[in-house]
């Protein structure tokens, strides 16, 4: 059966039909190209493209949004800020009960981080956010990170930033982004 997809890349956003059966969060762990049919691509600068049948690889998809299958059953919700290719992203990142980052043994698996509550806008453009319900992040994908919580591990190669340093009340923390996939 289709699966239906909105997705944004660094150059725009797309929606269309994945014409392989499966959960899409399945999909975009195992496939390595995406096929995506009647997709309708709006670019950076506006334009609309044409429907057209095309093919995606699955790491140039850097958000993607999910109906929320995936949910863990008893997590607790972080409020998380991320920079993603041209896009700013707040959203509340699930982790287990108890979860210390310090003495974490256990790191996320596969290529997307799931958020909820998510609200997308272009960098520097405040204002013209789109919300959804979930979100599945390319965690390869994203610059910079922000949370209460020390989650470099989360987003490999991300520079960490303190949630009151991203929201412009201070400086950038010192991080590395070779420190960041060290966390915990």
């Amino acid at each position: 059966m289709p699966t239906p997809i909105e997705a944004y890349t660094a150059d725009g956003a797309l929606s269309g039909v994945v014409p392989l059966g499966g959960r899409l969060r399945d999909l975009l762990e195992i496939e390595e190209r995406l096929p995506i049919d009647r997709c309708r691509r709006r670019r950076l600068d506006g334009v609309l493209e044409p429907p057209a049948d095309v093919v995606f690889a699955v790491d140039d998809l850097l958000l993607v949004v999910s109906d929320g299958a995936e949910l863990p059953v008893h997590a607790v919700w972080h409020d998380v800020r991320l920079v993603v290719g041209p896009y700013a992203v707040e959203g509340r990142l699930p982790t287990l009960p108890g979860f210390d980052p310090a003495r974490a043994l256990a790191r996320p698996t596969g290529t997307y981080v799931l958020l909820r509550d998510a609200a997308v806008e272009l960098v520097g453009r405040p204002g013209l956010a789109a919300e959804h319900p979930y979100l599945l992040v390319n965690r390869y994908a994203v610059d910079e990170v922000a949370a209460e919580l020390m989650l470099g591990f989360f987003f490999p190669g991300a520079a960490l930033r303190s949630p009151r340093a991203s929201a412009g009340v201070g400086p950038p923390d010192q991080a590395s982004p070779g420190a960041a996939s060290a966390g915990g």
